[in-house]
C-alpha cells in the first residue's frame, strides 16, 4: 500500500505543475496577444489622429495666411490713405508758415514805421512843449498875470460854466421828473374821480322852520319872552324870530343842536302846546331819538361804503358828521367820498383797498367833536381812533392827512390826495367874499415880496398866481427858484383849499421904429 500512493501522489504533482506551467504561459501568450493588439490599434488611432491634425493645421495655416493677407492689404490701404492726408496737412503747414512769415515780415515795417513815427512825434511834442512855454511866457508879460492867477481864473471860469449847465440839467431832470410824476398821479386821479362822482347839496349854519301863521310867532316867544329863552336855553342856538314871513330862522355852529332845535320846534308847533316844561320834555325825547337816528346812520354809512368792523363809538361819530358842515360842505357826504376815492386810487397803486377806504372814512371822525375839544381835528381823530384800537397806518393817515405829523405809509398820502380832490373840486365848498379876497390880496404881496419881479397877478378864482419878473435881472436858472421860492413861501403863509399854481414869465421884447 505505502509503495503504491508514492507514485500516484508524485505524478499527480507532475501533471498539476505541468497544467500550471501551460496554463501560465498560455495566459502569457493570450495577454501578449492582447497587448499586442491592442498597441496595433493604439498605432493606428495615434497615425489617423496624426494624419487628421496634419490636414486640420494645413486648412488653418490656409486660413490664416488668408486673414493676414487680407489684414495686410487693408493696413496698406489705410497707411496709404494716412500717408496722403499728412502730405495735405504738410502742404497746409508750409502754406500757413509762409503766410506768417508775410505777416511777420509786415509787422517788422510796420514796427520800424511807428518807431519812425513815434521819434518824430516826441520831436514834434518837444517843440510844441518849447512854443507853450515860449508862448504862457509872451501872455504873461502882456497879460501881466502869472500862469496860477490865469489857471485861477481860469478854473473859476469853468467852475461858473459848469455850475450854470449842472443848474440847467438839474432843472431839465426835475422837469421831466414832475411831468411823469404828474402825468401817473393825474391818470390815477382821473380814473378815480371818473369811476365815483357825487354831488354836494351846500348847507349852511342856520336852519329855517315854516310857521302855519304869524300868529305862531308870538307863542313861540311867550309871554315876555319866557318860551323863546326856554328853547335857546334847551337846545344851545339862537331863535331869530324877525320879518321873515311865516318862518323863524335857527342860527348855530353845532349842527346837531341845530337839528334838535328844528325838529323839537316843529313838533311843538305841530302840537299846539309850547310853554318851558313842554319844550324840555320835547327837547330831551328828540335829543333821544337823534342819537339813535346818528348810530343808525353812521352803521348805514359803513355797510355802503363796505367798511365791516368798526367800533360802535366810531359809528355814533360817523352818523354825528351828517349835521357837521366844513366851508359850507357836508362831513359825512365829504368823508363817504374821500373813503370811495382812496379805495380806487389804492387799487390802482396795488395796495390795500380796504384799508385805505378805512381811513378814507374816518380822515375827518375829529370833526364831530372838535367844537367841544381843544387840538385840530386831525390830532383829535387820530386820538379817538387810538383809543378804539386801529390800525397803526390808519391812526396815522388820519393824524397826518394835512401833513401835520410825518406819513409812515402810502396811505397817509393816499388820504390826503382824496380829501384835496374832494374838498377842491368846483361847488365843494364855499367861502365868504371877504375872506377870499384878502386871500387874493395875499397872493399877490407874497409874488410881488421878491427881487426882481416886475408885477404878480392872481387868476383862476385864487388857484393861480402868474408872476411877471424882469428878463434883464434874473437868468432863467433864477426864474425856476423863483417859483420855488414863492410856492414855499405860500405854503408857509396861507391856507387855502386844494392846490395854487405858481406860473413865472421871463421874456425878452425889442421894438424897433423903422423910419
Amino acid at each position: 500500500m505505502p509503495f503504491n500512493f508514492l507514485p500516484l501522489s508524485l505524478s499527480a504533482v507532475v501533471a498539476a505543475l505541468i497544467s500550471f506551467v501551460l496554463g501560465y504561459f498560455l495566459r502569457r501568450f493570450i495577454a501578449e496577444s492582447k497587448i499586442t493588439s491592442a498597441e496595433r490599434l493604439a498605432k493606428n488611432i495615434v497615425s489617423d489622429a496624426t494624419k487628421e491634425a496634419e490636414a486640420k493645421t494645413r486648412d488653418s495655416d490656409i486660413e490664416i495666411r488668408d486673414r493676414l493677407l487680407k489684414e495686410r492689404t487693408g493696413f496698406e490701404n489705410e497707411m496709404r490713405e494716412r500717408r496722403r492726408e499728412l502730405g495735405n496737412h504738410e502742404k497746409r503747414v508750409v502754406q500757413k508758415e509762409e503766410k506768417l512769415e508775410k505777416f511777420s515780415s509786415a509787422l517788422e515795417n510796420k514796427d520800424k514805421d511807428l518807431r519812425r513815427r513815434e521819434t518824430k512825434q516826441n520831436s514834434i511834442s518837444e517843440e510844441l512843449r518849447n512854443l507853450i512855454i515860449e508862448e504862457k511866457k509872451k501872455l504873461e508879460k502882456l497879460s501881466g498875470l502869472t500862469s496860477e492867477k490865469a489857471k485861477a481864473m481860469l478854473m473859476e471860469r469853468i467852475e461858473e460854466e459848469a455850475k450854470h449847465e449842472l443848474s440847467a440839467r438839474l432843472k431839465q431832470l426835475e422837469d421831466e421828473s414832475k411831468e411823469n410824476a404828474e402825468k401817473k398821479a393825474q391818470w390815477i386821479i382821473s380814473q378815480a374821480i371818473q369811476r365815483y362822482a357825487s354831488d354836494f347839496t351846500v348847507e349852511s349854519t342856520v336852519s329855517a322852520v315854516q310857521l302855519p301863521s304869524e300868529e305862531m310867532k308870538g307863542r313861540i316867544i311867550g309871554r315876555e319872552g319866557r318860551n323863546i329863552r326856554a328853547l335857546e336855553a334847551t337846545t344851545g342856538v339862537d331863535f331869530i324870530v324877525d320879518d321873515t314871513p311865516e318862518a323863524v330862522i335857527i342860527s348855530g355852529f353845532d349842527g346837531v343842536r341845530r337839528e334838535i332845535a328844528r325838529i323839537a320846534l316843529e313838533r311843538l308847533i305841530s302840537d299846539g302846546r309850547i310853554h318851558p316844561s313842554r319844550i324840555e320834555e320835547v327837547v330831551k325825547k328828540v335829543s333821544r331819538e337823534l342819537d339813535q337816528t346818528m348810530k343808525e346812520t353812521g352803521e348805514k354809512t359803513t355797510i355802503d361804503c363796505g367798511v365791516p368792523g368798526i367800533h360802535p363809538e366810531l359809528i355814533k361819530l360817523l352818523g354825528r358828521l351828517r349835521y357837521r358842515t366844513s366851508y359850507g360842505q357836508n362831513v359825512l357826504k365829504h368823508s363817504v367820498e374821500v373813503c370811495h376815492l382812496s379805495g380806487l386810487m389804492a387799487g390802482e397803486l396795488n395796495e390795500d383797498v380796504q384799508l385805505a377806504k378805512r381811513a378814507g372814512l374816518l380822515h375827518d371822525i375829529g370833526k364831530a367833536m372838535d367844537q367841544n375839544m381843544e387840538g385840530t381835528h386831525s390830532a383829535i381823530g387820530a386820538d379817538v381812533a387810538k383809543r378804539y384800537k386801529e390800525s397803526p397806518r390808519t391812526i396815522n393817515a388820519i393824524a397826518g392827512h394835512h401833513e401835520d405829523v410825518e406819513a409812515e405809509s402810502v396811505y397817509t398820502f393816499i388820504v390826503s390826495a382824496a380829501d384835496a380832490i374832494s374838498a377842491a373840486r368846483p361847488g365843494a365848498r364855499r367861502e365868504n367874499i371877504e375872506t377870499y379876497i384878502k386871500r387874493l390880496q395875499k397872493l399877490e404881496e407874497i409874488a410881488s415880496s421878491f427881487k426882481g419881479v416886475k408885477a404878480a397877478y392872481a387868476v383862476q378864482a385864487g388857484r393861480e398866481i402868474r408872476i411877471m419878473v424882469e428878463a434883464e435881472t434874473l437868468t432863467d436858472i433864477q426864474s425856476a427858484q423863483l417859483a420855488r421860492d414863492a410856492a414855499s413861501k405860500v405854503e408857509a403863509e396861507l391856507e387855502y383849499p386844494g392846490k395854487i399854481k405858481i406860473t413865472v414869465i421871463r421874456e425878452t421884447r425889442v421894438t424897433e421904429e423903422a423910419k
